[in-house]
This record gives C-alpha cells, structure tokens and sequence, in this order.
C-alpha cells in the first residue's frame, strides 16, 4: 500500500504519546469523518493514500447551522491562528539544533502550513524538500513562502504528492516528520518509513515524534486551543477523542463568538493509530534505519547507517 505522509492533527497537548502540534497532517488512506451534534456521524470521506491528489473538500450543514467538512477544510482557517506560536516554539526547540548540523539537505515530511519548514529555512543554509499533498494546507504553505525573501524561498522544493511518489532518493542528512506518525495506518507507516530511508544520505537522521502507545478508555475531553481575539470575534477550538476500531477518533470543533453569541461551529475528525516502541523500532529496522538517541524526550530518532 502506497502512503502519503501529511495528515497532521492540530496541535494539542495530550496524557498519552506521540500527539501533538501537527500530527494530522499524514498523507494518505485516513478516514476523514464529519461529526454532527451530539454523538452522530456521518461518514465524509474515505481518502486513499495511493491518490493524494483527490482529497475531498466537501462541506455539509446541520439543522442548526453547523458546518462541517473533510480534509482540512475546515481546519486550516483555524491552524495558525489557534496553535502557530505554540507550534512555532516547538519547532524550534526540537528541530532547530539539528537543522543547523545539515548540510546537504533536509526534508520536511508533512510540511503543512509552513511552520516547520520556515523554522528548518531559520536555521540552515541546506536546501528544502517540503512534501505536502494535502491542497488546503500546501496553500498556506504557499502563502507563508511568499512572506519570505527570495532567497529563502529558493531553497525550498515543494512536492505535492505522497513521500512515496516525490521519489526522493539520498537528498537528505535530516528528515523531520513533525506530528505525522501517529496518523498513518501500520501499513502506511511502513511505507513511509521505506520512502524516508531511501531520501536519506548514509549517516542521515530522521526525527519524529511517536505516535500514542495506547487507545483511551473511552470518550475523553483533550483539551481546548485559544481563545484568540480578531477584532470583535473570540476563536477557539475544544478537542476530544475516543477508541474507534483500533483507532483513536480525534474530534475539533472549532468555533467563532461575538458578544457571547455563537457565531459559527464547524467540525472536523482525524484518526491516529497507536504502535508500541517494540513495533516502531522493527519497522524501521526493517526499512534499514536504526533507532538512535533523540535530542528530546518528547522525541525519536533514527539514523540510516553510514557506508
């Protein structure tokens, strides 16, 4: 099965590993699900990760007005405004370090919105490969490169399809696959692990963050994302997730008030699947990669052996 790798799930601070900031924005075969008030739901959108290019944006309405959509359609409106600050100083402080050290080039898998990238740009002269299929977000991407100077912006090639069919082979001496992990089915996992391996230079270094270990015990509050204030309006998102499957259903409902009136609700699902570190370590075993010590707790690290 071929894998895309850019799905991230906005950022939140969870009690179990491997979810944070960006981890939704994996490529490929996850299940986007819109959720309608209450506890019903309807199936959106099944996005194959062999097809990247065909991520749907389709929208729905409630009877009471609520919108919700797929693919991040809705998300992205939300992204930078609630969580760009906090996803920028985490950035910084897990990647920047080993940006630094590049000096051939370094890949962004799961680029995003472009916080990442315009992080790893900060603190390396190395060129940029920013995979990143996912329409919506490669367009805030896309507008965060032309805030930066031409010789930023130089650096930087942008793939809009799958790890898998950027075809990158020994371009890279780091690769950062920032919240992305956790939301590729196993056999995707495997397969970006293959594609990642071979975009490494011999002695070059992969870090990410793992995906969580275990599924809730059921239906849980996460947490909240601002509120943040734009003129009149006070935006804000309420995160809860749930087992599902195998999986663990990530729900954001996101929201706009004025005058403490509910402009606006609009939701969107991701769904993240745990691995153990047993089963991370002989998947990427298996693809030639090494498990190494990370810079951070909060992190993995892997090196594809020197010649």
């Amino acid at each position: 099965m071929q894998a895309a790798a850019r799905a991230k799930v906005p950022f939140v601070v969870v009690p179990f590993r491997g979810l944070g900031e960006r981890a939704l924005r994996a490529a490929g075969a996850w299940k986007a699900t819109s959720v309608l008030p209450d506890t019903s739901t309807v199936s959106t959108a099944v996005r194959s990760r062999t097809l990247p290019a065909t991520r749907p944006n389709s929208f729905g309405r409630t009877a009471v007005g609520e919108m919700f959509g797929a693919g991040y359609t809705v998300s992205v409106e939300f992204y930078d405004l609630l969580q760009g600050e906090t996803d920028r100083r985490l950035a910084k402080r897990r990647f920047a370090e080993a940006a630094g050290r590049a000096r051939h080039g370094i890949l962004d898998v799961g680029a995003g919105t472009g916080i990442v990238t315009e992080t790893l740009l900060t603190a390396s002269a190395a060129p940029i490969h920013a995979v990143e299929p996912a329409a919506p977000m490669r367009a805030a991407l896309l507008s965060r490169l032309a805030g930066l100077g031409a010789d930023q912006r130089a650096r930087v090639t942008l793939h809009p399809e799958s790890i898998e069919r950027a075809g990158l082979e020994d371009v890279a001496d780091l690769a950062v696959a920032s919240n992305i992990i956790a939301c590729l089915d196993p056999a995707t996992r495997r397969s970006t692990w293959e594609a990642v391996s071979r975009a490494l230079l011999p002695d070059g270094l992969l870090l990410f963050d793992p995906p969580p270990t275990e599924l809730p015990t059921g239906r849980e509050k996460v947490g909240r994302l601002g509120p943040v204030r734009v003129g009149p309006d006070i935006y804000g998102a309420d995160i809860t997730r749930e087992p599902d499957a195998g999986f663990v259903r990530m729900v954001f409902t996101y929201h706009v008030e004025r005058d403490g009136r509910v402009l606006r609700q609009q939701r969107e699902t991701f769904e993240l699947w745990p691995a153990s570190a047993a089963e991370i370590g002989a998947e990427l075993e298996a693809q030639g990669l090494q498990l190494v010590q990370a810079p951070h707790a909060d992190l993995l690290a892997a090196r594809r052996p020197a010649r």
